[in-house]
């Protein structure tokens, strides 16, 4: 898959140093995805069981035990995964994850 894109991921965690014990978790989770090649949800859900699919091509990860959730948007048809959001319970609850 192609993500769009890393940099968010980078700064979730630079900006904030507080977010740190997510770096290996997400990097673990890209390099996952990288090497993916999902062409539904189901394929998805069989890589990450507790993945939550949304409407519309719209995924939640779980990162880091559930500490951290990952919002992506997946084309399926063109194998691109566009990075969202990232936050912690507290801020996805603040967010309309099929609409960011």
């Amino acid at each position: 898959m192609r993500i769009i894109a890393l940099s968010t991921l980078k700064a979730f965690w630079e900006n904030d140093p507080s977010y740190a014990d997510a770096i290996q978790p997400t990097l673990s989770w890209y390099r996952h995805a990288l090497k993916a090649n999902w062409t539904t949800p189901a394929e998805v859900k069989g890589d990450f069981k507790n993945v939550s699919i949304l409407k519309g091509g719209r995924v939640v990860f779980n990162i880091a035990g559930n500490k951290y959730w990952l919002v992506v948007w997946i084309n399926y048809v063109y194998g691109i995964v566009y990075i969202r959001f990232i936050g912690t319970h507290t801020q996805y609850d603040r967010i309309d994850a099929q609409t960011i």
